[in-house]
């Protein structure tokens, strides 16, 4: 299951955010650190349901609406040379070493300083924050480059040693792969072999770039000034209230009001069993939703997963007629792959055995066969034929 990590500085509203997208319990304060192990639950990328368009109605979507898991860690805060173990340093970044997409954090009300610390709303400039995360990050990739580069250099000496690949060994457990390597060799303009360890910061950074594509959510925006909306809005983050959505989808739990995470309003089926002061607090939030087209949370987990990480989602079925699988159930799986995926890629995604046995695909739209090489498009619904059962 893909895995994005929410990172920044302490107080800017992560924890509220995990929450609000998991609706897992994390706890929440107004002071720095409130987050000393990271918090890990389950939030959801948000699609149209193919049964909506289809004669079939599925069981598994919400009003045509297909909720696909992906895992959503909330890490610990970070602060300025946390690289070199501050506050929570190495514990944060270690945590980053799972993540395949990071949504990076900021306080877009400015009402915390570069360390998380309480302050009046907008006395502090939100787009100070972004490139701390960045340069943490890569200082920290390049400690642990630094450390084993003499060794590496030596190695390099032997015309069979492929430096790409060594660096990618040394860096595995942080998912960066040869090709992460020399394309960040190349866009470095270095020659990996030939380059001191104290040269290698800025390759660091692309490098690191590469592994961990970052998207920027700029959170407390329901508490910021008009200014400052512009400001964190030009800088290409999405604007979000983690508070607000925690609100709402805590309403709709109790069927104060009918809302989907993701919509950009919501309803309020009876205003009678509301309380003056519940009816205020959701006109506010309706107000900003309108204004901003909700509240910005189930957006940028749908950015993060499908234009960071090139996602499409496939629907494999046993009978694609009726679109079922060998239980009978419509559409009961949704599979989040890779832009170029193939059938055979998505057969193995399947099971293995599937992936080993595999024949030959139809496309259940058409009803055409496909070559296990073709490349398969957001929301086919496809049938794996397979010598496994």
């Amino acid at each position: 299951m893909i895995t994005l990590a929410l990172a920044g500085k302490p107080n800017c509203g992560k924890s509220t955010l995990y929450r609000a997208a998991t609706m897992a319990p994390a706890e929440i304060a107004n002071y720095p650190f409130t987050t000393i192990d990271a918090n890990r639950g389950v939030a959801y990328v948000r699609v149209p349901c193919p049964c909506s368009t289809l004669a079939h109605r599925c069981g598994v979507c919400a009003d045509g609406i297909r909720y696909i898991a992906v895992h959503l860690i909330d890490v610990a805060g970070l602060v300025p040379e946390a690289h070199t173990g501050k506050g929570l340093g190495n514990q944060f970044l270690d945590h980053l070493r799972q993540a395949d997409a990071i949504i990076q954090v900021i306080d877009a009300s400015g009402s915390t300083d570069i360390e998380g610390n309480p302050d009046n709303p907008g006395t502090h400039d939100p787009l100070l924050e972004i490139p701390m995360l960045k340069i943490e990050m890569a200082m920290w990739l390049h400690g642990i480059i630094e450390k084993h580069w003499p060794k590496m250099q030596r190695q390099a000496q032997s015309r069979t040693f492929s430096i790409y690949a060594g660096l990618a060994e040394i860096l595995a457990g942080l998912s960066i792969r040869e090709e992460h390597v020399m394309e960040a060799e190349r866009e470095a303009g270095i020659e990996l072999r030939l380059t001191a360890a104290s040269d290698l910061i800025d390759f660091s950074k692309i490098l690191m770039h590469k592994a961990k594509p970052m998207i920027i959510a700029g959170n407390k925006a329901d508490l910021a000034s008009p200014e400052l909306l512009e400001k964190v809005k030009g800088s290409g983050a999405i604007l979000t209230s983690g508070a607000a959505e925690l609100a709402l989808r805590t309403a709709a739990t109790s069927q104060m009001i009918a809302y989907h995470p993701g919509d950009k309003t919501f309803s309020i089926p009876d205003e009678g069993k509301l309380s003056e002061a519940q009816k205020a607090g959701l006109m506010k939030m309706k107000s900003y939703m309108d204004e901003h087209g909700g509240t910005g949370v189930q957006d940028i987990i749908n950015r993060a997963v499908f234009d960071l990480l090139d996602m499409i989602v496939l629907y494999p079925v046993e009978d694609e007629t009726h679109l079922t699988d060998g239980q009978g159930r419509v559409l009961p799986d949704a599979f989040l792959m890779k832009k170029g995926t193939t059938p055979h890629d998505l057969a193995f995604q399947v099971h293995s055995d599937i992936g080993n046995g595999f024949l030959y695909a139809i496309d259940a739209k058409t009803k055409m066969r496909i070559k296990e090489s073709a490349i398969l498009k957001d929301g086919d619904i496809i049938k794996i034929v397979s010598t496994a059962k």
